[in-house]
């Protein structure tokens, strides 16, 4: 299939992160929170992002992981049928897209496939990142008779995707948690990543003191609020 040729979706708020925390640390002290209960991703922390967004269909969609205005993986979902000829054809794949960035790599029925990875994984040094395109899920039904592979078909429970990526130079680990649902339909239900190069992640690591949850809505308002 030919690539959409239409603007790329992409998953990100329109200031650096940096920026929006420090406006959300004006706002939280105008309502008067304290601001030792507000975290800088200096201090080395994993900065988490809900983000619960369907994947669309026969286009590329990308992330921003660290929300710098650099996209850093594309998910690309291809999906066709043929009543004529009873062919249905599903394939999702992902990959790093700029240098360094790597996805978690596993083999499934010999192609080079997006591991698929339970909570509470270790994504860190010496694992098996692959740069370029993986498949997370390829299936094939034609005729009555169908073929399928990767590590994302028939999946149960939650399950992401190890990240490796690139911020000014030096190695930071995350994660995406994708889902899929019984229509058939992806989504990007959430993310994170660790802001200490080269420091480990677990898989699913949404709560405790050293995380930092962003909302893209709500703090994506206060950014611009201040523009």
């Amino acid at each position: 299939m030919k690539r959409s040729t239409g603007p790329r979706k992409t998953s990100k708020l329109s200031d650096s992160l940096h920026h929006r925390l420090n406006t959300y640390a004006l706002a939280a002290g105008a309502a008067g929170v304290g601001m030792l209960a507000l975290v800088q991703p200096a201090e080395g922390k994993i900065v988490y992002t809900h983000a619960n967004q369907r994947i669309p269909t026969n286009t590329v969609f990308d992330i921003d992981l660290n929300h710098d205005g650099i996209s850093d993986v594309e998910f690309s979902f291809r999906t066709s049928s043929h009543r004529s000829v009873s062919s249905v054809y599903d394939r999702m794949r992902v990959k790093g897209i700029q240098q360094g960035n790597q996805v978690w790599e596993v083999s499934s029925a010999g192609h080079a496939c997006a591991a698929a990875l339970p909570k509470n994984t270790r994504v860190g040094r010496k694992r098996p990142f692959q740069p370029g395109l993986l498949t997370m899920f390829d299936a094939h039904s034609h005729a009555g008779t169908g073929s399928y592979f990767g590590p994302w078909f028939n999946t149960k429970g939650p399950r992401y995707l190890g990240l490796q990526f690139v911020i000014k130079g030096k190695t930071h680990f995350g994660w995406a948690r994708v889902g899929i649902g019984a229509t058939g339909y992806w989504t990007l239900i959430s993310y994170a990543y660790e802001t200490v190069p080269n420091k480990p992640i677990i898989t699913g690591q949404t709560k405790g003191p050293d995380v930092i949850s962003v909302q893209p809505g709500t703090l994506g308002r206060l950014a611009r609020g201040r523009k």
